[in-house]
């Protein structure tokens, strides 16, 4: 028991390097901007409140970069993280679209369908932290799940309840079910095919000129229905090479 005090001492007094603290610092703008959407929507501004839920996606990619690039990751930083994606994918879009569509409609179900998916994100970032196994991911992943949420509103979708409530329980139950998802983490500047990698930029340009606004929601929904068809997508990214020598695996 006295030496865990004083390893306990030990690690208080010991002080925080940049490369530990610089992770962080960019999950918090993950945090901050979940905060500044939830206080948007409280105050009727829904359309800002959306995109920053799609800022907040920016922070959740940075911050593992940073940490990789500086060998700064810690438990503490995936411990942080998933509370901000909590926040900023689970919290902030479940608050939007019941402010939106469902305060004062259908009563215990409306709150009920928002809570649902809150929830659906949480045990979708619990089992992530507990299980890492490499490839597809293993449901809808979080971010994906908030952001296609959050895109009704950038899209100007009649927002009515009923349909409104299916939408966050057909997401939350996508994101904790065993669908496979494209994971693109894994692909690289020397494990992409970089023709194919312009091809889809190509494609994600035409897509934001030509459905403009309603863009997000557009991508978002091919990404879900690859899920369902069983399309990894991310695979086809990969060079050749590479796609063989990777091990085949499901990530849940």
């Amino acid at each position: 028991m006295k030496s865990l005090r004083v390893r306990r001492r030990r690690l208080l007094k010991k002080p925080l390097s940049f490369k530990q603290i610089a992770p962080n610092m960019v999950t918090s703008g993950n945090l901050l901007c979940g905060l500044f959407s939830l206080m948007l929507a409280i105050d009727g501004r829904f359309v800002p409140a959306a995109w920053l839920v799609f800022f907040a996606v920016v922070f959740d990619g940075l911050d593992g970069k940073v940490a990789r690039t500086l060998g700064g990751g810690s438990q503490f930083g995936l411990e942080y993280d998933s509370l901000a994606d909590l926040v900023s994918f689970g919290v902030a879009p479940g608050m939007l679209l019941y402010l939106v569509a469902l305060r004062g409609q259908l009563g215990m179900w409306g709150v009920s369908a928002s809570c649902f998916f809150v929830l659906c994100v949480a045990l979708r970032l619990a089992r992530f932290n507990v299980v890492h196994v490499p490839g597809p991911f293993q449901g809808l992943p979080s971010p994906a799940g908030g952001l296609f949420v959050a895109s009704f509103v950038l899209a100007d979708v009649p927002m009515t309840p009923i349909p409104v409530s299916l939408l966050l329980l057909g997401t939350g139950l996508l994101m904790i079910s065993s669908v496979p998802y494209a994971n693109l983490k894994k692909l690289t500047k020397k494990s992409a095919d970089h023709k194919r990698c312009a091809a889809l930029l190509g494609f994600l340009s035409l897509t934001g000129f030509f459905f403009r606004s309603a863009a997000p929601l557009a991508l978002f929904s091919l990404y879900i229905v690859s899920g369902l068809l069983r399309l990894d997508w991310s695979e086809w990214l990969l060079r050749r090479n590479e796609l063989e020598e990777a091990p085949v695996s499901t990530r849940v």
